[in-house]
């Protein structure tokens, strides 16, 4: 087969809308219709429950377990490493966003503290959360980066050889760090940025597409170019970051393979 061909996260789609997986997302206020209705669009099966009493339950019924620190509280942050013990004794994949790692210290030190209790599958943040996440001294905007996502990528290779996790850094070019490879997918738009919550969606794709694709890196990578030409083809349509979000929902939808290769931007 040919790479570019085995880099086409199509048939990865028609899997999730085969057997429509179960991910169980523990995540922050912000985002939750978003990253569900996201999720529903791709073909997978969102669940949203962030209690310690039913965690241990709901990742048992699941593919894949995504974390998210957007909207952090100690009650959400012991769900958090109860619901990663379970989803590594049941051996499905654990994708970790470390939303604002670097803005806070005990959001930094929870970030920490999660990858060393249970290393995730999957790490995927902006450039200046996966620096903080390597212990570099960085401050984000808030939870925006301030920093290229190429400037991140020693830090993701880090983080990599540590954890055994893969890590993928955002940006206007995205940077997949795992096993022997280095993805770069330089699929987008720029009006992307102007809605809140696109990279926690992009952090629940990478648990769909980890639920069906075993390679994690390939996973990831698979994820981000759906993201971008989802994102590319909306704007396409849209005024402003408004009707983006909803030509993004239909656009995740309606995603054919000819759409899929003719925007492919992923290298290897």
């Amino acid at each position: 087969m040919h790479e570019q061909d085995d880099l086409n996260p199509w048939m990865a789609i028609e899997r999730i809308r085969d057997v429509s997986p179960v991910i169980h997302n523990i995540t922050n206020y912000v985002v939750m219709n978003t990253t569900a209705n996201a999720l529903l669009a791709l073909g997978a099966s969102p669940v949203m429950a962030h209690a310690e009493e039913e965690v241990v339950d709901m990742v048992q019924i699941a593919s894949a377990l995504v974390i998210n620190l957007g909207t952090l509280s100690k009650t959400w942050v012991a769900a958090m490493f109860t619901a990663a013990a379970q989803a590594a004794k049941q051996g499905i994949p654990i994708v970790l966003d470390p939303v604002g790692a670097g803005a806070s210290q005990y959001r930094t030190d929870t970030a920490r503290e999660l990858v060393s209790a249970t290393p995730p599958t999957i790490i995927r943040g902006n450039a200046s959360e996966i620096m903080a996440l390597c212990g570099e001294q960085i401050r984000t905007k808030g939870v925006d980066s301030t920093e290229k996502s190429r400037d991140a990528v020693t830090a993701a290779q880090t983080l990599h050889a540590s954890l055994g996790s893969v890590v993928c850094v955002s940006g206007e070019t995205d940077y997949i760090v795992g096993g022997q490879k280095t993805f770069r997918v330089r699929n987008g738009h720029p009006l992307m940025t102007r809605v809140t919550g696109l990279g926690c969606t992009a952090t629940a794709l990478c648990g769909a597409f980890a639920a069906v694709t075993p390679d994690p890196a390939k996973a990831a990578a698979q994820a981000m170019t759906v993201m971008g030409i989802a994102g590319e083809i909306a704007a396409e349509m849209a005024v402003g970051p408004g009707t983006l979000q909803v030509h993004f929902l239909d656009a995740l939808y309606r995603l054919t393979k000819a759409e899929i290769t003719q925007r492919l931007r992923l290298e290897c």
